[in-house]
C-alpha cells in the first residue's frame, strides 16, 4: 500500500473513531440533562441538580441495560416541610428500560439547626434555640423564668429520625431528663423530625451531627423509581 493511502486509511479511522465518541458524548449529556429532569420531577428541589454518569463508554452501558453509576447533588430539597441542604445522591447499577430500578441507591442531606429548631421548638412548646457546638447538638433557652442549656442527641430507628434532649442544665445545674416534671420531660424525649418524601423504597439508616445540622442518610436496595425517570436510551 502507498504510503498516501496508509495516510487516508489512518484519516478514516481517527474520523470514525471521533464520530463514534461524539456520539458517545451526546448521549451522555442527553441522559445527564434527563436523569436531572427526573429528579426534580420527583423530589422537592431547590436550585437546578448536577448530574455526573460515570463510566465510559457510555453507549457500551446502554446496549448493556444498565448504567454503573449515576451521582448527583442539588443545593437543596424539602421533605415535609423540613429544609435539607448540601443533598447527594448515589446511585449504582441503574436499568434503562421501565421498570426503571437502582440496585442500589444512597441519598445524604444536611438538616441545618433552623430547621431543627422549628421541629423541637413545635414539639416541645419550649422557646428554645438550637446550635452546633464544638462538634455536638445543643439547645439553649428559658424554662419557667431560668436558664436552659442541654445537648441533643440524634438518632435513626426503625427508618425514623428521633432527636433526645440530655444533660439538661438549668440555672447551673445538671438535671436528668427523668428527673423533670413529666410535662416537659415527655416533651424531650424521642422528638420526631418528620422526613416523609423520599422516593419510596429508600429508608431512613444513620443521622450524624456535621458541620451546621445533622447529617442524613437515607438507603435502599433494588428500588424501582417512578414513571418520570428518564429514557435513556
Amino acid at each position: 500500500m502507498s504510503g498516501r493511502g496508509v495516510v487516508v486509511g489512518v484519516v478514516a479511522v481517527v474520523v470514525l473513531a471521533s464520530g463514534v465518541v461524539v456520539a458517545d458524548r451526546v448521549a451522555h449529556a442527553t441522559a445527564e440533562r434527563r436523569v436531572s429532569e427526573a429528579i426534580e420531577q420527583n423530589l422537592d428541589v431547590v436550585g437546578t441538580p448536577a448530574v455526573d454518569i460515570g463510566g465510559f463508554p457510555f453507549l457500551t452501558q446502554l446496549l448493556a441495560g444498565s448504567v454503573d453509576d449515576v451521582t448527583g447533588s442539588v443545593d437543596g430539597i424539602t421533605l415535609e416541610g423540613v429544609d435539607a441542604t448540601e443533598v447527594t445522591i448515589d446511585a449504582r447499577d441503574v436499568t434503562v428500560s421501565e421498570p426503571y430500578t437502582v440496585g442500589t441507591a444512597t441519598i445524604g442531606a444536611t438538616l441545618p439547626t433552623a430547621s431543627i429548631e422549628q421541629i423541637v421548638r413545635e414539639r416541645s412548646n419550649l422557646d428554645v434555640a438550637v446550635a452546633v457546638d464544638e462538634g455536638a447538638l445543643a439547645a439553649s433557652g428559658d424554662l419557667l423564668g431560668m436558664t436552659l442549656s442541654a445537648d441533643l442527641t440524634p438518632r435513626v430507628e426503625e427508618g425514623r429520625l428521633l432527636v433526645s434532649v440530655e444533660n439538661v442544665r438549668i440555672a447551673g445545674l445538671t438535671v436528668s431528663v427523668e428527673d423533670l416534671p413529666s410535662a416537659i420531660g415527655d416533651r424531650l424525649t424521642d422528638i420526631k423530625i418528620p422526613l416523609s418524601g423520599l422516593p419510596e423504597g429508600l429508608v431512613l439508616s444513620d443521622a450524624t451531627v456535621a458541620g451546621d445540622g445533622v447529617r442524613i442518610t437515607a438507603t435502599g436496595t433494588d428500588v424501582v423509581l417512578p414513571t418520570q425517570a428518564p429514557d435513556a436510551r
